[in-house]
């Protein structure tokens, strides 16, 4: 039995090459992740071992193709049990599906019912994971009704942005005299933009927050952040991406490590409106046109 969910997908993307069965959803990441109802990563994983094993392609255009020596080869096996789901795994694979909705302007509802069989767990453990992604401001939750999904607005994002740059922008004001020179410098190394394997440390605007002592900033982001931070998140999981965020918290650290102010602020206000067209291009790679 498949320990992992990225051998899961693995063993039956595999299996339904080799077999007559056929994919069951078209060649791309997007399209696998909401088939089997996981976040990308196990899917980008079970993808790469199947080009490292040559079952599937990677063409020069970037797109994935079957390669034909290795369709048809066997008879169609049985399918492997999928393995149990885990409460971080449950949310995860939640947290992608609502997202493509929400971003495909799909207010839908999501049943309980039909939602705990296609994910294999009971309605206690589904019911767990949907009160935390409705906190998190992914879904609505109406008596009788069900679990709506929350639609993306392009024009509600524009007006959050700015209204976090101002403040945020405060909070840096009020957070300079209890700014710690360590953590500037911990978080620092924690943003790497070079090499292969960039890596993004996103603590620094909870830690400007925090440190600015003023308790409605703070309830700001807890009530409207959690939302867009979660969309950002899983926007932005391309090296390129990761790499150009690094870059730009490392230049707001810097400006702050130096005690130049001024450069500090412009740094993170282009940081944060620097996240709109990181949604653009969600948009675009999820399918829905923009309004």
């Amino acid at each position: 039995m498949p320990a992992t969910m990225t051998e899961y997908i693995t063993h039956d993307l595999k299996a339904r090459i080799q077999g007559a069965d056929g994919l069951p959803a078209k060649l791309t990441l997007d399209a696998l992740s909401a088939q089997y109802g996981v976040s990308l990563t196990p899917v980008r994983l079970a993808v790469r071992a199947l080009v490292a094993e040559r079952y599937i392609l990677k063409r020069a255009n970037g797109r994935l193709a079957i390669n034909p020596a290795k369709a048809h080869t066997r008879a169609p096996a049985g399918p492997a049990p999928r393995p149990p789901a885990r409460l971080g795994d449950l949310e995860a694979a939640l947290t992608g599906v609502i997202i493509c909705m929400s971003l495909r302007g799909e207010g839908n509802f999501l049943r309980e019912e039909a939602t705990a069989e296609r994910f294999g767990v009971g309605r206690t453990v589904l019911r767990q994971v949907l009160n935390r992604l409705a906190g998190k401001g992914l879904l609505e939750h109406l008596p009788r009704r069900g679990w709506r999904v929350r639609v993306f607005d392009e024009a509600d994002m524009c007006a959050y942005l700015e209204v976090r740059v101002s403040l945020e922008l405060k909070a840096l004001q009020l957070a300079r005299p209890h700014l710690v020179r360590a953590d500037l410098e911990a978080m620092l190394r924690g943003n790497t933009a070079t090499g292969g394997s960039p890596r993004l440390d996103n603590q620094l605007h909870r830690y400007l927050i925090e440190k600015s002592g003023n308790r409605y900033i703070r309830d700001f982001f807890d009530r409207h952040g959690l939302y867009y931070t979660t969309l950002f998140d899983y926007a932005a999981p391309e090296a390129k991406v990761v790499a150009a965020m690094a870059r730009q918290h490392r230049a707001i650290l810097r400006a702050l490590l130096a005690k130049d102010w001024p450069k500090a602020r412009q740094a993170l206000a282009h940081h944060i409106r620097s996240q709109r067209p990181v949604l653009r291009r969600l948009l675009a790679r999820i399918g829905r046109k923009e309004t």
